[in-house]
C-alpha cells in the first residue's frame, strides 16, 4: 500500500520529527545541553538504551549536525560528544515541552 503523505513533501513539522523523533533522541540533546559528556557518561544517564541504539542514535544527530563528537589523542584515548550551535537552537523549544510535560503530571495526579 502506497500511502501519500497528507501534509504534503515540505512540511516543516514533519521534517523536524523526522530529524529529533525517535525514543531516544531528544533524551540524548537533553543530556548534553549543559556540556559534553563520554559514551559510558552519557549510556548511564540513559536507562534501557543499548550500546546499539545509543550509537546508531549518535551518529544519525552528528549526521544531522546536531551533535559534534570530539576525539582526543590523550592516553587513554577518549571520545566526548557536544551540542553543535544548530541544536542549541532547540533548547527553547525543549525548554517548553518540559513545562508542559510538568502541567501534565500535576494535571494526571489531581
Amino acid at each position: 500500500m502506497n500511502r501519500k503523505n497528507i501534509y504534503g513533501d515540505d512540511c516543516p513539522m514533519l521534517h523536524a520529527l523526522n530529524i529529533i523523533g525517535g525514543k531516544w533522541r531528544l533524551p540524548i540533546i537533553w543530556h548534553l545541553l549543559n556540556g559534553g559528556l563520554r559514551y559510558n557518561q552519557l549510556k548511564k544517564q540513559l536507562h534501557g538504551i543499548t550500546n546499539i541504539m545509543l550509537t546508531r542514535s549518535l551518529q544519525d544527530l552528528e549526521e544531522y549536525g546536531l551533535v559534534k563528537r570530539i576525539q582526543h589523542s590523550e592516553i587513554p584515548p577518549h571520545v566526548e560528544y557536544f551540542l553543535t550551535e544548530h541544536a542549541k537552537k532547540l533548547v527553547p523549544a525543549i525548554l517548553t515541552i518540559q513545562e508542559w510535560g510538568k502541567e501534565q503530571i500535576l494535571l494526571e495526579k489531581g
